[in-house]
């Protein structure tokens, strides 16, 4: 089962979560030079205490992502064991 219409921001720790587009045009491009493309598969890690920055796990290394940037990627929620 896949949650549609939500942002990266809208992720809780642990959850398994697919990138379907990626914001603005400048945002676009810093994310993808470091491999944050549409239809790539990532994991919430826990977060600082305040929540700002959020980290996120993908491919082999961990990213932390400021909630504004967050807010501008769209995802969909991969339920484990769900033919995902």
């Amino acid at each position: 089962m896949e949650v549609r219409n939500m942002t990266l921001k809208d992720g809780k720790t642990g959850m398994s979560l697919r990138v379907d587009k990626v914001g603005d045009s400048e945002l676009k491009q810093r994310l993808m030079t470091m491999g944050l493309i549409p239809g790539t598969r990532i994991k919430v890690l826990p977060s600082a205490p305040m929540g700002d920055p959020m980290a996120i796990g993908l491919r082999s290394y961990n990213l932390a992502l400021r909630r504004a940037d967050a807010e501008k990627i769209e995802v969909t929620e991969i339920k484990e064991g769900a033919g995902a």
